[in-house]
């Protein structure tokens, strides 16, 4: 579900949103409902449709007693509120992450508060909001949320009349946007760039790693990181030997004959979405 809705896969995501809220529902998981509305304001934050991403986060952070699935979905509200004109509803769901940020102190939510209140900022205090968002994402392997604060930044940059620096943010996030497959986001950011007299060029490599299944695209990235076949085997619940069967057919797909070449064929920085 988040995957379809991060690719901006509209049709898809929205018959996976629908489905898992009618069945959340019937079950009575408030949970399952704070995740499927955060996809679908994610969804339409890519798209551009702003005022359904905005009600979506508001269904998603209504239930405030788990504050643990609150961080995504006040992130999407917040970048949708201020999107459509309503500082205030933006406002609180900032003080509320802001309180998150202030309890756990990791850089993913630093970074999302910082991108967050230079969303609301203006002039030299929204630059730096924005840069420092970028600063501690760039510690994360999260690299949806680094690739969103570029195209953040670059947006503001544009609308100060500042086209260099827009350019650079813009061609920055649209390259990692495209490299995740990110269709919604990337558009979004090639016609910000576009607008900023940059080009926007399409990959047009074919990318291979999609022939993989998911598990073996999951092994892949782990030993492209550096585990070992015990390593990730432990973190799978599978063995060794069952590791290295699965390596040697990743290794006969793309192509190549060690795992030293996997960073050659595989996206950087894909430990996961």
């Amino acid at each position: 579900m988040g995957l379809a809705a991060l690719r901006g896969d509209e049709t898809g995501a929205c018959a996976v949103i629908d489905a898992t809220l009618e069945d959340v529902t019937t079950r009575g998981e408030g949970i399952g409902i704070t995740y499927a509305e955060w996809a679908n304001a994610a969804l339409n934050n890519g798209l551009g449709h702003y005022d359904k991403a905005m009600a979506a986060g508001v269904r998603a952070t209504a239930y405030g007693n788990d504050p643990a699935g609150m961080c995504w979905p006040l992130a999407e509200l917040i970048e949708a509120a201020a999107r459509c004109g309503t500082p205030e509803a933006a406002a609180g769901a900032c003080r509320r992450l802001s309180e998150m940020a202030d309890a756990s102190g990791t850089d993913w939510v630093l970074g999302a508060r910082a991108r967050s209140r230079a969303l609301l900022s203006e002039d030299d205090a929204a630059e730096r909001l924005y840069r420092e968002a970028i600063t501690h994402f760039a510690k994360t392997r999260l690299r949806v949320d680094l690739a969103r604060a570029h195209l953040l930044y670059g947006e503001w940059l544009r609308r100060e009349r500042r086209r260099n620096d827009a350019r650079e943010q813009l061609r920055t996030a649209h390259g990692m946007l495209e490299t995740m497959s990110m269709t919604a986001f990337a558009e979004r950011a090639g016609r910000e760039l576009r607008a900023a007299g940059g080009t926007a060029h399409k990959r047009t490599a074919p990318v291979r790693h999609e022939e993989l299944t998911a598990q073996e695209g999951q092994i892949a990235r782990m030993a492209r990181d550096g585990l070992s076949n015990p390593e990730i085997g432990t973190r799978l619940f599978i063995s060794a030997r069952t590791v290295q069967y699965h390596l040697r057919k990743v290794f006969t797909k793309l192509g190549i004959t060690s795992r030293s070449q996997l960073d050659r064929v595989l996206p950087s920085g894909h430990g996961g979405a």
